[in-house]
This record gives C-alpha cells, sequence and structure tokens, in this order.
C-alpha cells in the first residue's frame, strides 16, 4: 500500500460514528484519577476564559472544585463567569490581561503569585487564528507577527511566570491548547500553525529538564472547534468538529491523566506520513488547497 493511501485509510477512521473526533493520547505519568481529585482545592489560570474552549473548561474546572483564575481581555465576560462558576459553588477569580502586552503579562504573573503562592495548573488557552493563504499576506507581516505575539509568546509569558513555583513545590502541570494543523500542517494557516508548532516545540524542549521536579507539559492538538473563530469559513460547516464543551472535557481528561499528548488519530497519521514520506503528505496538502479558496474575510482587514 502506498504511504498517501494509508493516510487516507487512517485518516477516514479519524471520526466516530457520531462525525465527532476521537482523541488519541500518548501515555502519561499517572493512573486515572477523577477530576475533582485532580483540582480539588487547587489554583488553575486558564487563559483565553471569556468565551469558547476557555470558558467551558473554566466552568468544567470551577464545578471540580478548582479555584480557577479566569485571564482574557475582556473584563465584562470575565466578571459574569466568575459569577456563574460562584453561582454554581465554585470559586472564581477574574484577571483582565492583554497577554501579547508584556508588562501587562508581568503584572499578571505578579498578581496571580501575591494572591495564591503558587499556580498548579496553567492552561494555555487563549489564541487567535487567521485563515489567509500566503499570495494574499505579501504585505500583511503583522498577521504573522500578531499571532506569534499572542500564540506563542503569551503563553511562553505565562509558562515563565509560574513554572518557578510549580518547580519548587516538586508538582504541577502545563496544558497547552494547541491544534490538529500543527502535526497536519495545512494550506492557509502558515501564521497560525506556525505559532503553535513554535509552543509544541518550545514545551518539547524544556520538559526533559523540568520533569524530574514533577512538573508535566501536556500539549493537545485539538481538532475542529465549533467557535466563532471559524465561523467565517463556510467550508469548515460541513467537517467534523466538537463542540466548546466538549473540548473542555479533552482538556479536563488531560489534567487527570497527565499524558505528554492528546490528538486525533487523522493529526497523528498526517504527522507520521510527513516523517515517512514528506512527497505525498505534500500531495495531499496540495490537493486540499487546489479544492478550497480563501474566505471573503481574507481580503479584507478584518479576520473572524
Amino acid at each position: 500500500m502506498r504511504p498517501i493511501e494509508l493516510a487516507s485509510r487512517l485518516m477516514n477512521m479519524s471520526v466516530s460514528v457520531t462525525g465527532a473526533p476521537r482523541p488519541t493520547r500518548i501515555p502519561g505519568l499517572r493512573g486515572r484519577r477523577s477530576l475533582e481529585d485532580a483540582v480539588g482545592g487547587r489554583i488553575v489560570v486558564v487563559t483565553g476564559a471569556s468565551s469558547g474552549i476557555g470558558e467551558a473548561t473554566a466552568l468544567r474546572l470551577g464545578e471540580a472544585g478548582a479555584e480557577v483564575v479566569l485571564v482574557a481581555r475582556r473584563e465584562a465576560e470575565l466578571t459574569a463567569l466568575a459569577e456563574r462558576i460562584e453561582a454554581a459553588g465554585g470559586t472564581a477569580h477574574p484577571h483582565p490581561c492583554d497577554l501579547t502586552d508584556e508588562d501587562s503579562a508581568e503584572a499578571l504573573g505578579r498578581e496571580v503569585l501575591d494572591r495564591h503562592d503558587s499556580v498548579d495548573v496553567l492552561v494555555n488557552n487563549a489564541g487567535r487564528s487567521i485563515r489567509r493563504s500566503i499570495e494574499l499576506s505579501y504585505d500583511r507581516a503583522h498577521d504573522f507577527e500578531r499571532t506569534m505575539a499572542l500564540n506563542y509568546m503569551g503563553a511562553v509569558r505565562m509558562i515563565l511566570a509560574f513554572l518557578p513555583g510549580m518547580r519548587e513545590h516538586g508538582h504541577g502541570q502545563i496544558v497547552n491548547v494547541s491544534t490538529a494543523g500543527a502535526q497536519t500542517r495545512v494550506p492557509r494557516f502558515s501564521a497560525y500553525i506556525a505559532s503553535k508548532a513554535a509552543l509544541d516545540a518550545f514545551s518539547e524542549c524544556i520538559q526533559a529538564e523540568i520533569g524530574d521536579d514533577g512538573v508535566r507539559i501536556t500539549t493537545i492538538h485539538m481538532p475542529l472547534v465549533r467557535t466563532p473563530m471559524i465561523a467565517p469559513t463556510r467550508s469548515y460547516r460541513s467537517l467534523p468538529s466538537i463542540s466548546p464543551e466538549q473540548a473542555a472535557g479533552w482538556v479536563a481528561d488531560a489534567i487527570v491523566d497527565r499524558p505528554a499528548r492528546v490528538g486525533t488519530p487523522y493529526s497523528e497519521a498526517a504527522a507520521l506520513l510527513n516523517a515517512v514520506s514528506p512527497a505525498a503528505m505534500d500531495r495531499l496538502r496540495r490537493a486540499g488547497y487546489r479544492r478550497t479558496d480563501d474566505s471573503s474575510a481574507a481580503g479584507g482587514e478584518e479576520d473572524g
């Protein structure tokens, strides 16, 4: 069987009977616990908590007994979310912050540590996605700068702020919400995927340095999630996807099991094919590129 045929079969096996991608996990260090055991009474920071995956994750963790630190730019949304969590019996603290601003991110780190001493779990979820072909990006270097500023540097700043305390206390977890695109490298997402791949590489590099201190980094290569971020791309409406609540379940399971990586069969197959036969993977990408177009938003000044 040729590599491209094998990849196609593996990718066709990657969705459940309901059409939603199924997660696969690279084993972690611990056995199965409940979410309440994993986060009850612990300090969990969730970035990008004002909507989508971050909002659903914060609600899930608050219900399980975590003391959730909510981080995003929009203060009103964070305050409303904190009220919902506390109305359900949980504890939450809104911390509005622009993670692309170095001073704002450093101030956030100091505020959280002044209040809580240390952080047990950091969920790096905040991010932005840009879908635009390179042909439409020749005069838009800022697309690449702003995705790196949030998706990579924003996450790195949070890690640098909270990792020392985790190592000092001998336990902790960093959960990076990445994308299956970091493994499939699909066309038109060069700015977005490069920023996520940078965080993946950074995390793998430092895991060897911090693993003996009881700190685990988990990378989640999320499939397509039905959030406002994907709304401008009409073709996505017919593709298999999961809800923000299902995505929050992936994050919760990652905190419980502490695997090195969570992904989907199709993204793992794509990564394998890319390693074994880059030419075959390139043919798949080119075929996908020819079958799709840039969205109307991609030609304008604003992104969805």
